[in-house]
């Protein structure tokens, strides 16, 4: 893998904290149009809760855009938009690099919260 697409990689692990969020974001950016929440619960098989939480994400992150209960693809900038068409890229030609990028990152972002509770020996 080149250097670039490891940039990018570390850019996906920090930025998607989830597959679910990024399959949407892709979705929303594929087939721009007005989706209700209700239709993108359909379209990518999940639940109500998984689509809401990866929508919060994308909208704060500045790529979503939400009126009511319907969501756009709208990023906030061209440089955005640019970083976007290459994630898109790198999903499309290396898919498993990229799910391994997110897991891994929500992987030890899990095991330090639970860390953060083990009981100590003083």
């Amino acid at each position: 893998m080149s250097r670039t697409d490891d940039e990018l990689l570390s850019f996906i692990a920090s930025s998607f904290r989830s597959v679910w969020t990024l399959e949407l974001l892709l979705l929303l950016k594929s087939q721009p149009q007005a989706w209700p929440r209700a239709d993108l619960v359909t379209a990518l098989r999940a639940s109500e809760l998984v689509v809401s939480r990866a929508l919060d994400e994308l909208v704060a992150a500045g790529v979503v855009s939400m009126d009511k209960e319907v969501a756009s693809y709208t990023p906030a900038n061209v440089e955005l938009a640019e970083c976007i068409d290459r994630v898109e890229q790198l999903y499309r030609t290396k898919p498993n690099a990229v799910r391994r990028a997110i897991i891994a990152a929500s992987s030890s972002s899990a095991a330090a919260f639970a860390n953060a509770f083990k009981l100590r020996g003083d």
